[in-house]
């Protein structure tokens, strides 16, 4: 069976498997209607708006 002729190195290891690896937070913008924080492309949770239209009914 083939096995490794040398130990791979920690930083060869480590560069491998930083491609894997998500630094950023998705990105968040504020809803029109509250300035809620939201996700893009969502509708708001706390005032049921996506698009200047009120998609779903939200009780306060």
């Amino acid at each position: 069976m083939g096995n490794p002729a040398r130990k791979f190195s920690k930083g060869r290891r480590d560069s491998r498997r930083a491609q894997t690896f998500k630094l950023l937070s998705p990105n968040v913008m504020e809803c029109p209607q509250c300035h809620e924080v939201k996700l893009p492309h969502r509708a708001c949770k706390k005032c049921g708006f996506y698009n200047g239209k009120q998609v779903i009914s939200v009780e306060n």
